[in-house]
């Protein structure tokens, strides 16, 4: 049996290797936006957001496939979504200049609409699957009856919507990327590449999680709940926070938020995805209903985002943090505490 040191060696291995590749992400994403003339949020919310998640469609696929783990693949994927938007209190705190909710471009509402409603249908399909339908019921087939649940082509399809229409927004409004780098821009082709390079070193290190998250489960006595919403959703989302930190340095703010949220997006499609290979049945009718309260709290703390995002508070609450970055630290708090106690 393996020792519970080499388990917690294993599993901060696979964060600092996801950790690393961050800042090769941020770098070379900035590059391709700088090159192609897009706008830092819109390559933040697709490309990079894509990118940074890899780890959490990995970590999905693999937990419900080799690993039969489903509560630690839909545990993974929302709990990110949380952790995500924790981030913007890491940016809140960081960014000096000014309050991030003033700064920050007011075209992420969109994104974080779209967020809710995803998130919004997730929730609902997992109280629902808490209700047995009554007998005459069967007689109409369902997405239930062949092998996935009706969320999952809602959802890919509404995915498909929010690019479409967050495209013609940032098109229409979006301020293209500056050139802030001069000549030491490397080539479209040269960016590409190396981004493909970071993009596989993050995807390696996922299919790796899920395995070391199980035995750290057993290890520690603690539920697949709370360390698939807490540990390994903190690991998978360490690109994110690597590239957050990296696209400040770097004066890319919009960049950074576009991540954070589009991100939150493709987590809810991976959900969507992780159920398309979960061969034993429905996926969210097979996870602990404990994680609803995991979708109801990254819903609460979007919809709190976009309020920051809408209003631009200038204040700050003892000269560290505006007042919407403390509501997202005390939901955070609240969500990680509940599903400690009542995961399974």
């Amino acid at each position: 049996m393996t020792s519970l040191g080499t388990i917690w060696l294993q599993f901060l291995l696979c964060a600092a290797l996801i950790g690393t590749s961050g800042y090769a992400l941020s770098r070379y994403a900035d590059a391709i936006a700088q090159r192609t003339g897009l706008t830092g949020s819109w390559i933040g919310m697709t490309l990079l957001a894509i990118v940074t998640s890899l780890p959490e469609l990995a970590t999905g696929i693999t937990s419900v496939t080799v690993a039969q783990a489903p509560n630690l693949a839909v545990g993974d994927a929302l709990g990110s979504c949380v952790v995500n938007l924790f981030f913007l209190v890491a940016i809140d705190f960081f960014f000096r200049k000014e309050p991030l909710w003033r700064r920050a471009n007011q075209g992420h509402v969109l994104a974080g609409a779209f967020a809710v409603v995803l998130l919004g249908f997730v929730l609902i399909s997992l109280l629902m699957s808490q209700v047995k339908p009554p007998p005459e019921a069967s007689v109409v087939p369902t997405p239930d009856q062949w092998g996935f649940g009706w969320i999952t082509p809602v959802v890919l399809s509404l995915y498909l919507v929010a690019m479409r229409t967050v495209f013609a927004y940032e098109r229409d409004h979006g301020v293209p990327t500056t050139d802030r780098s001069g000549d030491k821009l490397p080539a479209l082709r040269v960016a590409v590449l190396r981004f493909a390079l970071a993009a596989c070193v993050v995807a390696g290190a996922g299919i790796w999680l899920p395995f070391v998250a199980t035995d750290l489960a057993k290890a520690m006595a603690w539920n697949k709940s709370f360390v698939g919403s807490l540990f390994v959703a903190m690991a998978t989302s360490l690109p994110e926070l690597a590239v957050t930190v990296s696209a400040l340095r770097l004066g890319a703010l919009d960049m950074a938020i576009g991540n954070l949220l589009g991100s939150n997006l493709f987590n809810v499609v991976i959900i969507a995805l992780d159920d398309l290979f979960y061969r034993p049945g429905v996926l969210l009718s097979s996870v602990s209903p404990v994680h609803a309260v995991t979708a109801g709290s990254a819903i609460t703390m979007t919809g709190l985002a976009m309020v920051g995002l809408f209003f631009k508070p200038e204040s700050r609450v003892l000269r560290a943090v505006g007042w919407v970055s403390m509501g997202l630290i005390a939901l955070y708090l609240l969500n990680t505490y509940v599903l400690y106690l009542y995961g399974e």
